[in-house]
């Protein structure tokens, strides 16, 4: 084997009240890209802040090229040529690419910044990844994904040798997903080591050459070549094996639920949309970044009022344009940003549960605490919510118990129709599992659900049906025994055009 680039030996990290890392062991060889795994809280991002000079370690030692190297401040592993993309990124929107390249270390002459020198570096380095854009073209102008190719760009300006990756994916496009990966596996190539972190174990199996697996702060596995596989993985993450991953029991669907007649939303007023949904019930809704999904759900819950259109509820005709009365008509939404959208992060469990459903726990427009209580508590032990009890803030709890929380609040209203955009984004898998089990269950229990998701996967393995968009209209519509992914990719990129059911 290689020798490693870059080295760690018996990193421990401490927090009050929390062991973050115990004697981790990790290593990144030149030129390899190196999966990294585990559920939220595994201790990923505080093992990647170390190697980053975010976070000192209480103990262990780091190496750089075989010797003890001390990384102690972000500028110090810049320097080594260790450079963190971070999942939300962090670029200039004032200036333009070649500016945020160089951004702290532009070229002078005569003590005043040369513009030219400037463009012709910056151009040098987005000719070595390929990209569709110049260094002159303003950051606002750029997609998420043409984003994260900047900040690849601006590490390789830095000289980076190390390219750390957080969850690179979780906003892009099918299509800026796979430009990703062409571009990974070309600095590979080209030496150019990348440590990947990522909750879609497909990426991970795709493009790593060895995966290292943490578990409650400690290194549990190191996968190469035929273990890099989704089974393996996933025992290695949760100490348990997931029977049933996309969690599916037989039962009877009911009358229809939710029912969409001629649905023209504001960003697509072009097209009309027309389906339905049966009571039990799992409907996904598919389609490229910029078809039209999470656009369709706002409607129909009210954040957005449609151009026209009619929605019926177990019958009833719907007033659309408020969310009052979609949720009195028995719909409920859990929103894509459940930080922004979904909660009040600086609130405490028990505020955010109750907050919904309120009046049905007050008298005299006074709360009732010990009713309040028992929901959060009760909610909390359904839905397997892990936090100390419900005075935590939901501030403090991870990506996945946060999406709990949001849902938990919706289902104390005991909704009819329940609609969830990417019900998945940045959770880990073990999280996932429990979702996706609760979600089965209250399609058993006659919920109808209709649920956008990005990740083919989830589409494929959650969806009783699966309703295809394709620039703001619905292109087709595929039943269980219709689905594979290159038929909701050919609908997705209006390969064909079919009546819905």
């Amino acid at each position: 084997m290689t020798e490693p680039l870059l080295e760690a030996h018996g990193i421990g990290k401490r927090f009050p009240g929390v062991r973050a890392l115990h004697r981790v062991d990790l290593h990144v060889a030149p030129g390899e890209v190196l999966g990294l795994v585990g559920e939220n809280g595994a201790g990923k991002s505080t093992l990647m802040k170390i190697l980053a000079g975010i976070e000192r370690p209480d103990e262990g030692e780091l190496r750089w090229r075989g010797e003890s190297t001390p990384i102690e401040s972000p500028r110090a592993a810049s320097s080594l040529g260790i450079a963190l993309i971070h999942q939300e990124l962090n670029l200039a929107d004032n200036l333009d690419v070649a500016g945020n390249l160089y951004l702290g270390r532009e070229p002078r002459r005569f003590g005043l910044l040369d513009r030219q020198r400037l463009e012709a570096d910056a151009r040098r380095v987005l000719t070595r990844i390929g990209v569709p854009f110049g260094p002159g073209t303003p950051i606002t102008e750029l997609s998420v994904g043409q984003r994260q190719l900047v900040e690849i760009a601006r590490a390789l300006a830095a000289d980076a040798q190390v390219l750390i990756m957080d969850e690179p994916t979780s906003s892009l496009s099918t299509n800026e997903s796979e430009r990703l990966f062409e571009v990974i596996r070309e600095l590979s190539n080209r030496g150019v080591s990348i440590v990947y972190i990522s909750h879609r174990l497909g990426e991970v199996i795709d493009l790593a050459d060895r995966v290292t697996v943490l578990r409650d702060g400690e290194r549990v596995a190191e996968l190469v070549g035929d273990e890099i596989e989704r089974g393996r993985m996933i025992h290695c993450m949760v100490g348990r094996e997931l029977d049933s991953f996309y969690a599916s029991r037989p039962h009877a669907l009911g009358q229809v639920a939710l029912e969409v007649e001629e649905l023209r939303t504001e960003a697509h007023p072009q097209h009309a949309v027309s389906f339905t949904v049966r009571a039990g019930e799992r409907v996904g809704l598919a389609g490229l970044v910029g078809a039209g999904r999470s656009e369709v759900l706002r409607a129909l819950f009210g954040i957005d009022a449609p151009r026209s259109g009619s929605v019926r509820v177990t019958g009833r005709e719907l007033s659309l344009g408020k969310p009052r009365n979609a949720i009195a008509a028995g719909l409920a939404l859990v929103p894509e940003d459940r930080q922004g959208q979904g909660l009040i992060l600086t609130a405490n469990l028990r505020d955010n549960i109750g907050l919904a459903s309120l009046a049905r726990r007050s008298r005299l427009g006074f709360v009732r605490r010990p009713l309040e209580d028992a929901l959060a508590r009760r909610q909390q032990t359904s839905l397997r919510i892990k936090a100390p009890g419900p005075d935590q803030l939901a501030g403090n709890l991870s990506g996945g118990n946060q999406q709990k929380v949001v849902v938990a609040k919706w289902l104390a209203l005991e909704p009819r129709v329940l609609l969830l955009d990417e019900p998945t984004r940045g959770v880990d898998v073990g999280a996932k599992h429990e979702i996706y089990e609760m979600i089965s269950r209250l399609a058993e229990n006659g919920v109808a659900i209709l649920f956008v998701s990005s990740e083919m996967e989830e589409i494929l393995g959650l969806a009783d049906r699966v309703l295809v968009m394709h620039e703001g209209r619905l292109t087709g519509e595929l039943g269980r025994e219709e689905l594979a992914e290159s038929a909701v990719l050919q609908l997705a990129t209006g390969g064909q055009e079919a009546a819905t059911r």
